[in-house]
């Protein structure tokens, strides 16, 4: 609580009416400041934490309710109380609307003035206090409903090693994939909240293989036409597995990442900056482990030689930044993810 040790700003013209506020105030615990005018009570304000100003209405230059709109902008937290004569009661009210605490009539009967100081810090102290209480409140609903999410996205992501384990040729995929994508994201200079959707994005990209044949996943020759396409319904059953939690950016990634760069793949057919980044990165970082990994159809390539083929595709099925990214990272750190 501030209540004894606030400070007090007396904003008057009248120096007999400063000072002699500024006494009873001080006498009653409170530090007191004292300013002639507007700007002179601003610049106060700029070099002190003010918890209540005390403005005469009228004033030489900026008016008492000129400056209160000035402190109610600048600084919220600052109480105001109005000083006025009794024949500017419209004015009062006026001020009241906008965010006048209360009002004193001159001339001042000084114990009134200071029970009105008490009430209104008190006041304010109470509203901060609600404020806080909201804030933790709120921040403890977020912190339930991210440790839900994590708990949620961490079994599937369980779930999805766990059908990788079963595969000596896809095992580990996610993981890799994963490291590759954010290596590529960090290169190029995504945000914290970025790298993290990446992340959940990277790691589930292939869930929605849960539904595929996984006969037709470990063909050992070419897949035919509908083959194909029954895989790759997994990026249209993936988001829908995980839609409850994950976020908009992370369903995006899932469901575009098989999107070609010029829009002629086999996703749902957008082009170019219109895929969302977090696909587009996931597209390289995704064909990058599965060229350099063994496929019950062929074998691995060597890193060297994917290289140079995801850099032939650049601009047709790769995005070009995100192709020029890939080659500024030391390959030999990501690939070594088990």
């Amino acid at each position: 609580m501030v209540t004894n040790k606030a400070t007090i700003l007396v904003v008057d013209d009248e120096a007999v009416i400063r000072k002699s506020l500024c006494r009873k105030l001080t006498m009653e615990g409170y530090a007191c400041e004292g300013a002639s005018n507007a700007e002179d009570a601003i610049n106060r304000l700029e070099e002190k934490e003010i918890a209540l100003a005390i403005l005469d209405i009228k004033m030489p230059g900026m008016s008492g309710s000129e400056l209160l709109l000035e402190i109610k902008r600048k600084y919220p937290e600052t109480v105001v109380i109005m000083a006025t004569a009794l024949n500017d009661t419209n004015i009062v009210i006026q001020c009241m609307r906008e965010g006048a605490h209360d009002y004193i009539i001159k001339p001042f009967d000084l114990n009134q003035v200071v029970l009105s100081i008490h009430r209104a810090i008190h006041m304010k102290e109470l509203e901060l206090e609600i404020k806080r209480h909201q804030q933790h409140l709120e921040q403890e609903v977020k912190d339930k409903t991210q440790e839900s999410r994590e708990m949620f996205l961490g079994a599937i992501e369980s779930l999805v090693y766990a059908l990788e384990a079963k595969d000596p040729y896809t095992a580990g995929h996610s993981r890799r994939v994963t490291s590759i994508a954010l290596s590529i994201g960090e290169q190029l200079g995504l945000s914290k909240d970025e790298l993290e959707d990446l992340r959940w994005g990277a790691l589930l990209h292939d869930v929605g293989k849960i539904a595929v044949d996984s006969n037709i996943q470990n063909k050992p020759g070419t897949l035919t036409s509908d083959e194909y396409r029954h895989v790759m319904t997994h990026a249209i059953v993936g988001p829908q597995i995980v839609r409850p939690i994950a976020t908009e950016r992370v369903l995006d990634m899932i469901a575009h990442h098989h999107d070609h760069y010029d829009g002629n793949g086999t996703g749902q057919n957008v082009a170019g900056k219109n895929i969302p980044l977090g696909a587009r990165i996931l597209a390289v970082a995704d064909t990058f482990d599965a060229m350099t990994s063994d496929r019950p159809y062929r074998d691995a390539m060597s890193p060297a030689a994917v290289l140079s083929e995801i850099k032939q595709c650049a601009g047709t099925q790769f995005d070009p930044a995100v192709v020029e990214a890939l080659l500024g990272i030391q390959i030999t750190e990501i690939i070594s993810v088990p």
